[in-house]
């Protein structure tokens, strides 16, 4: 069963930083194109950032451009969202997802989600 466990998230200042994990198990990363997805309260969940098995196509939201940065260690499993410059509306469920779709693009065919962590960006 394919398993996403996102870790990082917590309460910070306005332009603090925090930085967000996203582990697999049951299968291997190496594969699969990983997308960081958040939700704030009362509006649609949105693509913040994707990146491919290779790590060589990545994109990145408007929104969070020059502040965040993804990044992938396949030898560890695992994706990361370094998120710098964190803004009040950066505030939402930050989640992790899985796409056999090697095109890093927010619509591609992610099937398999992690459960999510809170980002709270508050003075």
């Amino acid at each position: 069963q394919l398993q996403l466990v996102e870790s990082g998230g917590g309460l910070v200042q306005p332009g603090g930083s925090l930085r967000l994990s996203c582990a697999a198990s049951g299968f291997t990363l190496d594969y699969y194109t990983i997308g960081w997805f958040r939700q704030a309260p009362g509006k649609e969940r949105e693509g913040v950032s994707c990146i491919i098995s290779s790590g060589a196509s990545i994109n990145y939201a408007d929104s969070v451009k020059g502040r965040f940065t993804i990044s992938r260690d396949n030898a560890k499993n695992t994706v990361y969202l370094h998120m710098n410059s964190l803004k009040p509306e950066d505030t939402a469920v930050y989640y992790c997802a899985a796409s056999p779709v090697t095109i890093a693009t927010f619509s591609a065919d992610f099937g398999s989600w992690g459960q999510g962590t809170q980002v709270t960006v508050s003075s």
